[in-house]
Parts: C-alpha cells; structure tokens; sequence
C-alpha cells in the first residue's frame, strides 16, 4: 500500500532524518502506535533507538510529534 500525504504535510516534517522513508520501501522505520488521541496526540512504541527529532519522551512512554507520522495513523490506522 502506498500511503498519500498532502504537500502541506510533508512541508511541515522538515525535521526528518530518515528523508520521509515512511512513505516508500519496506516502512521499518515507522514506531508502533500504542494510542491515539483526537486524531492529534499519538503515543507511540519506538523501532529503534535511532534519534529522531520528534519524538519525546513522556514519562514511561513517548509521544510522535511527526506531522507526516501522526497523518499516515489517522487516514491508514497503520
């Protein structure tokens, strides 16, 4: 499945490290979501240790700041 994601987003996750390779290949890059919150928060299981800028640590879990991330959950529930 390819996923589709509006410029405006992609615009927006101007931080990525990996160059959006969420959007193509083998997706091993994309951390499990473990909860979702009106569509805006979205708790997440980090892959890897790799540093990412925008995850953040919250407590004994982490939240996923990505626009292009958080975009891919609510419209693919991947």
């Amino acid at each position: 499945m390819e996923f589709k994601i509006k410029a405006d987003i992609l615009n927006e996750t101007d931080k990525c490290r990996e160059n959006h390779s969420c959007l193509n290949g083998d997706r091993d890059c994309l951390c499990e979501v473990e909860d979702s919150f009106s569509n805006k928060i979205v708790f997440i299981k980090p892959v890897n240790n790799a540093a990412c800028d925008y995850r953040m640590s919250f407590g004994y879990s982490f939240v996923c700041n990505c626009p292009t991330r958080k975009e891919i959950f609510n419209l693919y529930k991947k």
